[in-house]
């Protein structure tokens, strides 16, 4: 049995494993597609964090990836990578009995050829529906903070509405701004091909932040009103600065990123205020939710899935390339490493 570790700093290898035996309250899972976590995951896969300085704190730093022998965090060598998995249940534990042998599920699980998760107080552990597509469910994760930064910019029906950052989130968040009604949405991404998916998902127009002066021709495709809410999920400091000058008056920032320390330059001054601008740093992974107790991170995982399951998200042209599980080692040090451009979300195929 295989799986992917990162044996030291930007250094994937399928490592071999022997299986445990499941507790009375688990369930075993024979895997057949897998996704790794192109944002926050990468950095520790680097073995960085984006927020590390003096003064970051010491139970913090016990989780953040280290190199063998040191004496704090992660090891590298035990450090498993990926984020989503989907697969068959083969073995169930004796106290489980919402499972059975062969039914199909989605969980948060690392890319290995068998993963074990508690079935008993689990509801992340998903049952896929007849007739799934197992892209959608791999998007299981960056639904939620997609969902999360649309309802904390508040998008409603007749909004003008940007998304910066074209990734997995990115991506959903405009799929998600267009079918709450908004009147015209624009996609924000450097790179063509990100553009493209956009586009062809609900995006009216897409413009690309290295050819043109993004906030003005916000506002110029708003008869000079700006954007009534913009998304920001790139992390970019440019970004940030585009969206105070294309939002509108009183307009809402939703910020999804989770940026690191911003270069002098940033500007908080004239388009900030002139503009009114209102910044909320959206929350989907911890509680309280801005919503509470009417929403929280259980109901947004819930509302995702049922959007993912009934095809009201489209996340087949996200899974991008997807990769034999044999290869997943060098693509994910490809794709997700060294080359990010080529990739919005890699999914991984087990050919048993």
């Amino acid at each position: 049995m295989k799986k992917l570790v990162a044996v030291k700093p930007r250094v994937a290898e399928l490592l071999e494993y022997e299986d445990n035996s499941i507790k009375s309250n688990e369930v075993k899972i024979e895997v057949q597609f897998a996704s790794p976590k192109h944002g926050t995951e990468v950095i520790d896969f680097r073995g960085m964090t984006p927020f590390m300085d003096e003064n970051f704190s010491e139970e913090w730093r016990m989780f953040m990836p280290r190199e063998e022998g040191t004496t704090k965090g992660i090891v590298f060598g035990e450090f498993q990578l990926g984020n989503i998995v989907v697969g068959q249940i083969n073995e169930v534990g004796s106290e489980v009995t919402g499972y059975q042998v062969g039914e199909t599920v989605c969980t948060y699980g690392p890319i290995r050829e068998t993963v074990i998760v508690n079935a008993v107080d689990n509801h992340r552990l998903r049952k896929m529906p007849e007739g799934f597509k197992w892209q959608n469910a791999v998007c299981y994760d960056p639904a939620q903070f997609a969902m999360s930064g649309v309802r904390d910019a508040n998008v409603r029906a007749g909004d003008y509405v940007v998304v910066v950052g074209l990734g997995a989130i990115g991506q959903l968040a405009i799929q998600l701004a267009k079918k709450a009604g908004a009147s015209i949405v624009v996609g924000i991404d450097p790179l063509n091909q990100r553009r493209d998916i956009a586009l062809r998902n609900g995006a009216d127009i897409c413009l690309d932040p290295t050819a043109c002066d993004v906030g003005f021709e916000v506002k110029k495709l708003t008869n000079k009103i700006g954007a009534d809410s913009i998304i920001e999920t790139s992390g970019n400091a440019a970004a940030l600065q585009a969206a105070l000058k294309g939002i509108a008056y009183g307009g809402t920032i939703s910020y999804v990123a989770f940026g690191k320390a911003f270069p002098e330059g940033l500007n908080f001054g004239r388009e900030a205020h002139f503009n009114n601008a209102k910044i909320v740093f959206s929350r989907a992974a911890s509680e309280p939710n801005p919503d509470y107790p009417r929403w929280n991170r259980k109901r947004i995982e819930e509302t995702c899935w049922e959007l993912l399951m009934n095809g009201y998200l489209n996340c087949e042209d996200i899974i991008e390339p997807i990769v034999p599980f044999e290869k997943c080692a060098e693509a994910y040090m490809e794709y997700v490493d060294q080359h990010p451009e080529l990739s919005i979300k890699m999914g991984i195929e087990y050919k048993k």
